[in-house]
């Protein structure tokens, strides 16, 4: 397909709304993670391999000449993936600050650099009349796009659909921003299908993950409300249940992948919720520093009710 010529003032100003929440959807979840000091949930190979779809991206994007916002898109896109995977390193991983920020830092630099020399390898080539590089360069972005949202699926197979880690206006604002990015492809006066690939990818993924908890929520809403009942939070039930070796059917699995299930986590999953009562006496708690992030949870739990 031969370089985008004028843009459209329609295409410019989706594009920009795109860029935008784009450009901010992942400080909700930076916050999130700084906020509790955790990355449980929220896996770090998503957001490394959403780093690396940006450089195939933006150099797609700039080769391409696509509108300013959405060359701009993939290169902020990658900063943030960035400092939410140097995140995952510093909280979930329990790396030092320093050699966080040096992996971190030392990433964004190699992933700059590949770009910038990529675009300025595969630009004459494409103007030449070679569309097979850029080609391959669209397909490996949208692959490593759809990829990083594989992992919390993995997640919320673990946690029998429930989804914690992640923050949801993140995960709302991100699809948002395929969407009026790819509303802006659509006003371009060629539409690209790859980059529209993209996008699509991004969206029916991400309602996946959404459509995800909320079943759960809707399959656990009697257990929480029971819960409530007796001033308790659904993972102090699910806690109680642990310690006193009786089997919860909302347990989480043991292993992350299906294929690696023991007999065990089949036994805890093995009966129907309406079988499973909740005890009205209080035995005690978790430990203190598990309160915080169970209200935490719980919170999130309840936003999306």
């Amino acid at each position: 397909m031969a370089p985008q010529g004028d843009i459209p003032l329609a295409a410019n100003v989706l594009g920009t709304i795109g860029t935008v929440l784009w450009s901010i959807q992942l400080i909700p979840q930076a916050w999130s993670n700084w906020r509790k000091k955790s990355t449980d949930g929220f896996p770090a190979i998503m957001m490394f391999l959403w780093a690396i779809s940006g450089v195939p991206f933006g150099i797609y994007a700039v080769v391409q000449n696509f509108n300013i916002p959405i060359q701009v898109q993939p290169q902020i896109f990658t900063f943030f993936c960035l400092v939410n995977w140097g995140q995952t390193l510093l909280y979930g991983h329990k790396w030092p600050l320093w050699k966080a920020l040096i992996a971190t830092i030392s990433t964004a630099a190699i992933f700059a650099g590949a770009e910038a020399a990529l675009i300025l390898t595969l630009r004459p080539v494409y103007h030449a009349g070679n569309e097979t590089p850029i080609l391959v360069i669209g397909i490996v972005a949208a692959i490593l796009l759809a990829a990083g949202l594989l992992p919390p699926y993995g997640e919320a197979w673990k946690r029998r659909g429930r989804i914690i880690g992640i923050n949801f206006v993140f995960l709302s604002m991100d699809s948002l921003g395929a969407l009026f990015s790819l509303f802006s492809l659509v006003a371009q006066h060629t539409f690209d299908v790859l980059g529209g690939v993209m996008y699509i990818i991004c969206i029916v993924l991400e309602i996946g993950i959404f459509s995800s908890h909320l079943i759960w929520l809707c399959r656990t809403r009697h257990t929480r409300k029971a819960a409530k009942c007796d001033g308790k939070t659904f993972d102090d039930v699910m806690f109680e249940h642990q310690q006193q070796g009786l089997p919860f059917v909302f347990a989480e699995r043991k292993s992350l992948w299906p294929w690696n299930k023991d007999k065990h986590d089949e036994e805890m999953g093995g009966h129907d919720v309406d079988e499973i009562s909740v005890p009205h006496s209080t035995p005690p708690k978790a430990q203190d520093e598990r309160d915080e992030d169970e209200k935490d949870r719980s919170g999130q739990d309840s936003d999306l009710m």
